[in-house]
């Protein structure tokens, strides 16, 4: 099939494809013509690199899978560096994820902070003192 074919097929585009071929993801074949040429192989390629991609791989990660495939495997991930691929990967989504979580514990630290302040603000609003509650600057007064 020619580039068009391939990346309609692959859901992608012909400049993508270009550009995986230019980094050495893609085999540049040509006809006798000169025009690109791929096949049901290549449309495979693609969609281990996609696949790997919206699980947030790098384009250079991808490269471990791709050549495990055009080495002639059945799939991307059976070769042992694709696996170390994986491993570094997940390794760095636990590091995220950790990170992730102690800035949402700060975060709720500090909302569970601001609304114990905002309750005693609103407390003292309503005592029989009768402290006028403040305005916020984004709240228009009221009448």
């Amino acid at each position: 099939m020619r580039i068009g074919e391939l990346a309609e097929r692959a859901g992608t585009t012909t400049r993508t494809l270009r550009y995986y071929e230019s980094l050495g993801l893609l085999p540049a074949r040509r006809t006798g013509n000169g025009y690109r040429s791929y096949d049901e192989d290549d449309l495979r390629l693609l969609q281990q690199i996609r696949t790997l991609r919206d699980f947030g791989f790098e384009l250079e990660e991808t490269r471990p899978f791709v050549e495990c495939l055009r080495s002639g495997h059945p799939a991307g991930d059976s070769c042992p560096a694709s696996l170390d691929v994986y491993r570094r990967k997940l390794t760095e989504l636990d590091e995220c994820i950790a990170r992730l979580s102690a800035i949402r514990e700060r975060v709720g630290t500090q909302l569970a902070e601001a609304e114990r302040a905002r309750a005693e603000l609103e407390a003292a609003a309503t005592s029989p003192e009768g402290a006028p509650e403040p305005h916020c600057e984004l709240t228009p007064p009221g009448p």
